[in-house]
């Protein structure tokens, strides 16, 4: 499932420009969930740092984290649930795809949000000129990755 911050369009499914997406694969039995593991862990962990700042007695900590716990609830509470096409022809917001590049090297990344992405474990942010250059393309198609073409050879 996917989420995206409200006051950002959607279209088909694909957000494409400055929106905050991220994504979760956990359902549960009657509902999705609503917050995103790597959001909810940010709070707890700045929630955290913010009561041991306070147990302290260290302004400087205080407001820091304070300021940082602010950011991460926001983020986590203004998430809204966003469905992705079942389209496996296309890459879309959510796609595992792989390439393979004229060295004949394959790749395979997930398009996930921001605070999602790590690219040397395979995800990479919908915001960044790779996932830019996949979406909306299908198998067989050519990009332009890090000034080579790459062949997307899979979609998932």
């Amino acid at each position: 499932m996917n989420f995206v911050l409200h006051g950002y369009p959607v279209s088909s499914g694909i957000t494409v420009g400055s929106a905050h997406l991220v994504s979760t694969a956990r359902l549960e039995v009657a509902h999705y969930e609503v917050a995103p593991e790597a959001i909810e862990a940010e709070v707890a962990r700045f929630d955290a740092a913010h009561a041991a700042a306070q147990a302290a007695g260290d302004r400087e900590a205080m407001a820091a984290t304070a300021r940082d716990l602010r950011y991460w609830s926001t983020r986590l509470s203004t998430a809204e649930l966003v469905r992705v096409p079942a389209d496996g022809d296309h890459v879309h917001f959510g796609s595992t795809v792989t390439i393979e590049r004229e060295d004949g090297r394959r790749q395979t990344y997930r398009i996930v949000g921001e605070d999602e992405a790590d690219p040397a474990k395979g995800s990479v942010s919908f915001v960044s000129p790779l996932a830019c250059s996949l979406v909306g393309k299908g198998v067989g198609d050519t990009v332009k990755v890090a000034g080579a073409d790459a062949e997307i050879v899979a979609i998932g």
